[in-house]
């Protein structure tokens, strides 16, 4: 059985780690380089670096901070934020991520998926997609959850999968920093929908709302979270032991 994989996520806005709920009220956390090397050398599986408005401000993801972060740790780094062009996998690999995660990049051009995944290779591409319920239906989120896209999101990720993408990561903007759980509905049906890894984001609170994720979606590949990590309220030590102890298949 592979092992679930726990990835802390840092959101960095102006070059400093932020939190929020919902997506809103950003309140700042840390130094991205420092916090990365913290997670590198505490257990951490994998490391999700968001520029979280690169795409709503319209420009590039910085590099600077990027390659610092990368020549740090020693765990596999996806990166994304205002990533639009195969000039910005490129720039972003040679800055030293393993992987480049595209959201509103891909809903403005749907090609950009298939493109990068023959340049590069499908598990080098990650569709990060950013979902809320409206009217009952999963809708996909562009430019950091602030704009509605209208679209349906489970056919918008089988047709991204099937375009190269060899991964998903599904942020559940209602879920979002709330504390409560992870979306588990809507994880259900995208697990459903693919067969590539997916990644649960958003609500996660305490150590068994992964038991609880893990136990429930045996689909799901790895839980991401952010604020439980970086205030301490959980380590990523603690959380592996009791997922081991609960006979969940975790990298101690």
């Amino acid at each position: 059985m592979i092992a679930k994989r726990i990835i802390p996520c840092l959101d960095v806005r102006n070059g400093r780690v932020v939190k929020g709920v919902n997506f809103e009220g950003l309140s700042d956390v840390s130094s991205p380089v420092s916090l990365a090397e913290y997670y590198s050398e505490c257990g951490a599986d994998e490391l999700v670096f968001y520029d979280i408005t690169a795409s709503f401000e319209g420009r590039a993801l910085f590099t600077d901070i990027l390659r610092e972060t990368a020549s740090k740790v020693f765990i596999p780094l996806t990166v994304g934020g205002g990533i639009n062009t195969i000039d910005d996998f490129d720039r972003v690999l040679k800055c030293g991520a393993d992987k480049v995660s595209v959201n509103s990049g891909a809903i403005r051009n749907p090609d950009l998926i298939g493109e990068a995944a023959k340049k590069y290779g499908d598990q080098c591409v990650v569709l990060s997609v950013d979902i809320k319920r409206v009217d009952g239906v999963f809708r996909v989120f562009a430019k950091g959850g602030r704009e509605n896209t209208g679209m349906e999101a489970i056919s918008w990720i089988k047709r991204c999968v099937a375009n190269g993408a060899g991964e998903v990561v599904v942020n559940s903007i209602d879920t979002d920093g709330v504390k409560k759980g992870f979306d588990i509905e809507m994880l259900d049906a995208v697990c459903e929908a693919v067969s590539v890894p997916v990644i649960a984001s958003g609500g996660a609170g305490c150590i068994d709302d992964f038991v609880t994720l893990f136990n429930t979606l045996p689909k799901v590949d790895a839980g991401l979270a952010a604020s439980i990590f970086h205030f301490g309220e959980v380590s990523i030590n603690e959380l592996k032991s009791t997922l081991a102890a609960k006979n969940i298949n975790v990298r101690l």
